[in-house]
């Protein structure tokens, strides 16, 4: 299977008490650590992300098994009509504060090494983000399923609507039209505008490091959104 899954192995399970959505790696992947934080943050989630089943570690491969969900991965083109229901799923999280009893990363520090300088304390917050909002990260039935939180997140409510300004420009849409689009979230409406430029400088020079890291092409097109939407708030 492919999308939603930064594992070893993925697969849909027919078993007697139903379909499920199997996701797993080695215990000694570097990925194991993360996939046991995806379990653990999936009692907080809300509606819009399937439900943990199960958490096994047989024979040294640490295992989970997800509520299945018959979908396809979300359009985010314009005029895709599952763009409304993407943002009815970030909206339930956009009401989420992070656990106080779970250990994640926080927002600032995340991207302090790319923030322009004394910046990065404006990223702060206590709402859960899930920052990696691309299409194949969404699944799309009678409702859009926010899927693969590996990367969980504590920071300020409208860094999501940030990334998925970018996301948005990636499936075509200008700047302006994504900004407009992420203008459905009040937490967006309501940002510091110098917030705002900044995480959008911060990113972009993330996504230039990691570019020139690991030269693939989607690295380096992702690099090239960021940065337009960098210049689109001229972080000063």
């Amino acid at each position: 299977m492919r999308g939603g899954c930064n594992a070893g192995v993925a697969a849909w399970l027919e078993t007697d008490s139903g379909d499920v959505f199997l996701k797993g790696v080695h215990a000694a992947h570097p990925m194991a650590e993360t996939l046991q934080a995806e379990a653990r943050i999936n009692t907080y989630l809300p509606r819009a992300s399937p439900r943990l089943r199960w958490q096994l570690e047989v024979g040294r491969w640490v295992l989970l098994g997800y509520q299945a969900i018959r979908g396809r991965h979300a359009d985010y083109r314009r005029g895709s009509d599952d763009l409304r229901l993407v943002r009815e799923a970030v909206h339930e999280v956009q009401c989420l504060r992070a656990p106080l009893d779970m250990e994640m990363g926080r927002a600032e520090e995340r991207w302090a090494e790319h923030a322009p300088e004394g910046t990065a304390g404006l990223f702060a917050g206590d709402t859960l983000l899930h920052t990696d909002l691309t299409p194949e990260n969404v699944l799309i039935s009678d409702r859009a399923h926010l899927v693969d939180w590996s990367s969980p997140t504590r920071g300020a409510a409208w860094i999501d609507p940030a990334l998925l300004v970018v996301s948005l420009v990636d499936a075509g849409h200008t700047v302006e039209d994504a900004d407009a689009l992420a203008g459905g979230f009040a937490s967006w409406v309501t940002a510091c505008p110098r917030a705002k430029a900044a995480f959008a400088m911060a990113n972009a020079r993330q996504w230039e490091s990691a570019a020139t890291k690991e030269r693939t092409a989607w690295r380096h097109r992702m690099a090239r959104n960021a940065a337009a939407v960098s210049h689109h708030f001229s972080f000063r």
